[in-house]
């Protein structure tokens, strides 16, 4: 069962767990898989990042690296922050109560960023990559996204495969030591939440046990993020054809999502916000009737 919990940024609390809360992607990067390139000119990347706003986002991710399969990592901590930090003063600018996640594993984009007004830290080697960045962010107050990661981009398309029944042992135990890393080094727990890094070091087929399983990450204590938008394994599982490259990408990262919901996630990362908060709230609306049908007051039969 969902455990309802407050997860603590650096000037406010969100209540996790009532709903499923929305999280928007704003890549602002030439290459990224799914839009790389399309917001890359700040102006363009602040008014997508108020479009999605007014879609019914509760936080935006920016972001400025690409991670893509088979990409070797290159972008510098200052070509990373030129590229997202004039978006995060935009989003400031124009929507001051936005909650603004970055998505970096680079300590020193991560200060910047909180510096500018961002309040999480979506990290996708989990404070691993960077062996500044736990001790960094135990000294701050922002809140955490610490994604499980097998090896990095360049690995991935060799990595042995893995058998269904040892990719849900492998997340958990993974996102398990993290956890245990980052509150040994300071960070409260109720800071953190927990990604397992769908497609991240995962072949296509081994994200599926992943998703079928996603409710046995809550014996962890944490609050769970799912991010299965646009993800390869999605688009090459749904039968369509690659040139319906948008119906692709977005019936099948609403199936995903809408099983990720069903399953306890508390947050979901997203690109098409629009349609995903539509589906989320027919999602949302079937998990409080399965959580209020054990607490109805039992009828007892009418006498004839």
């Amino acid at each position: 069962m969902c455990r309802n919990f407050q997860w603590k940024l650096s000037s406010r609390s969100l209540r996790l767990g009532e709903r499923t809360l929305i999280m928007g992607v704003v890549n602002v990067t030439p290459d990224s898989f799914s839009d790389g390139g399309q917001f890359l000119d700040p102006a363009r990347a602040i008014e997508h990042a108020l479009k999605l706003l007014e879609e019914g986002a509760d936080i935006l991710d920016v972001g400025g690296e690409s991670t893509r399969p088979g990409r070797t990592l290159q972008v510098s901590a200052e070509e990373e922050m030129r590229r997202i930090l004039p978006v995060i003063d935009g989003i400031r600018e124009k929507a001051p109560a936005a909650v603004i996640s970055v998505d970096t594993y680079k300590s020193q984009t991560a200060e910047a960023a909180l510096a500018a007004g961002a309040e999480i830290i979506n990290d996708v080697s989990g404070f691993t990559w960077d062996e500044k960045m736990v001790e960094f962010l135990a000294n701050s107050d922002c809140g955490c996204v610490l994604m499980h990661t097998r090896g990095r981009p360049e690995q991935w398309p060799t990595l042995p495969s893995l058998a269904a029944d040892e990719v849900l042992p492998l997340v958990l135990n993974g996102l398990r030591e993290l956890s245990e890393r980052a509150v040994s080094f300071g960070i409260a727990p109720e800071r953190c939440i927990l990604d397992p890094g769908f497609g991240f070091g995962k072949r296509l087929d081994e994200n599926f046990p992943l998703l079928a399983r996603l409710s046995e990450l809550h014996q962890l204590g944490f609050p769970i993020l799912s991010g299965t938008s646009r993800k390869t394994f999605v688009a090459k599982s749904s039968g369509l054809k690659a040139s319906d490259h948008d119906n692709v990408r977005l019936a099948g990262s609403i199936a995903a999502m809408t099983l990720s919901i069903w399953s306890g996630a508390h947050v979901v990362r997203v690109h098409d916000v629009k349609e995903s908060l539509a589906a989320a709230r027919v999602a949302s609306a079937l998990v409080q009737a399965d959580r209020t049908k054990d607490s109805s007051p039992r009828r007892e039969p009418s006498q004839p």
